[in-house]
């Protein structure tokens, strides 16, 4: 049997890396909740912020005036900032309130954010102190979705790293799946991996609280998102074993992953491929179709959302593209190393940003399609430059063989419509 990861030679997992430490163009952490609170269905996320913050979540939601979602914002008014009232009685007024009117929240998350960390607001004893209110029925958890350093899918990262030191412990060989995915996408996934002979597979996050995961030293991780470092860094913490492979995107991706997961528990080559080859058929099918449009044009990404190395290596390998640069607001080898690993050596990595540097690299290189966060996509479309919303790709079901073909039609329809108009 033999699971090994085929290695490009000149890959670029060792290659020069461009390092730019100047303005970026991001959203901050809080944008994570919106896919968080979808996924974690008695969990509830309660931003202390500023109006800024209630109306970035509101429109990013997109929630109606009637919608129940399952985030707020506690927001801090001139009084707080200025240190004359006392923020922590004023935050348990509100928590008392928002569990009196929602009963069935049993994972309460306080979200710091830009104004309570430069109030120095101390969320963390906040959270032990409400805990033991409210306990057993209610687990009252903090994280910080600050955007003053950080990435918007960092968000994530810090509300899963936070969650790992009150998991349970067990005993029992699993595999923990990490990282939140659309729950067909999740579904999908799992079947596949449970086909292939693998009892137990567990996922983080769970759904509920009540199906939370325990951890401890036969715990199995496989990563499913390039952007949870801290997580996997806390899960390695209890004792859990984390399997590197490329990331679940496109019909190569996929199989890797998958193949990381069978090696690891001695799943045979006859069975692996038995459970794998319808959907790795229908899988390389969908992706020709958009690989039509896509072969031989060119792509450029800058910074946003971590997905940014998979993604180049998955257009690259199963669409025909070149990836003329990469970047990543940071690169963590452990996590997208084999990813790097099959990009072609050519390929300019560069990690951070100074955007004005970068955009003349863009403009200069004129790129078929440039991946780019919204605040940079109209003002390149003016200029001429075909664009893909980078958040589209972390708000869209792109894991798995299923959605290998829609993960391609993503890319591909910018460059079809640019075309179309032309005619």
């Amino acid at each position: 049997m033999n699971h090994a990861l085929p290695v490009q030679a000149h890959g670029c997992r060792n290659a020069p890396v461009l390092k730019e430490r100047g303005q970026r163009e991001v959203f901050c952490g809080l944008t994570g909740i919106i896919w968080l609170h979808r996924k974690m269905q008695d969990a509830f996320f309660l931003v202390v912020g500023s109006r800024t913050c209630a109306h970035l979540l509101q429109s990013a939601a997109g929630v109606m005036i009637f919608a129940e979602p399952r985030f707020g914002t506690a927001i801090l008014e001139e009084t707080d900032l200025a240190g004359m009232a006392d923020a922590h009685d004023e935050l348990d007024r509100e928590v008392a309130r928002l569990l009196a009117r929602r009963p069935d929240i049993r994972q309460l998350f306080l979200v710091g954010s830009c104004p309570s960390e430069v109030i120095k607001l101390d969320l963390s004893r906040a959270a032990e102190r409400l805990t033991q209110t409210y306990a057993p029925n209610v687990r009252v958890l903090n994280f910080s979705g600050s955007g003053i350093e950080t990435t918007f899918t960092q968000g994530e990262d810090a509300c899963l790293a936070s969650m790992v030191p009150v998991l349970p412990e067990t005993q029992d060989e699993q595999l923990l799946v990490v990282g939140a995915l659309p729950d067909i996408v999740e579904d999908q996934l799992t079947k596949l991996l449970s086909d292939l002979g693998i009892s137990v597979v567990r996922s983080l996050p769970s759904r509920r609280s009540s199906e939370d995961p325990g951890v401890g030293p036969e715990t199995t991780v496989l990563v499913a998102q390039p952007f949870l470092g801290d997580t996997v860094a806390a899960l390695a913490g209890r004792g859990a074993k984390v399997i590197q492979a490329p990331f679940p995107f496109g019909e190569e991706g996929t199989t890797l992953w998958l193949r990381a997961a069978a090696g690891a528990f001695g799943v045979s080559e006859t069975t692996f491929n038995a459970v794998t080859e319808a959907p790795r058929a229908r899988a390389r099918k969908a992706v020709k179709a958009a690989a039509q449009t896509l072969s031989g044009k060119s792509v450029f990404f800058f910074p946003d959302s971590q997905l940014e190395i998979p993604l180049a290596r998955f257009l690259s390998r199963e669409c025909g593209m070149q990836a003329l640069e990469v970047g990543q607001p940071y690169i963590h080898k452990g996590l997208v190393g084999p990813d790097m690993e099959l990009l072609p050596p050519e390929t300019q990595l560069s990690e951070g940003q100074d955007v004005d540097l970068q955009l003349d690299r863009c403009r200069a290189s004129r790129p078929d399609l440039t991946v780019c966060g919204l605040g940079l996509a109209n003002p390149l479309e003016a200029e001429g430059l075909r664009t893909k919303w980078a958040i589209e790709l972390v708000f869209s079901p792109v894991h798995g063989y299923e959605q290998a073909g829609d993960l391609a039609a993503l890319f591909a329809r910018p460059i079809r419509r640019r075309e179309a108009l032309a005619l």
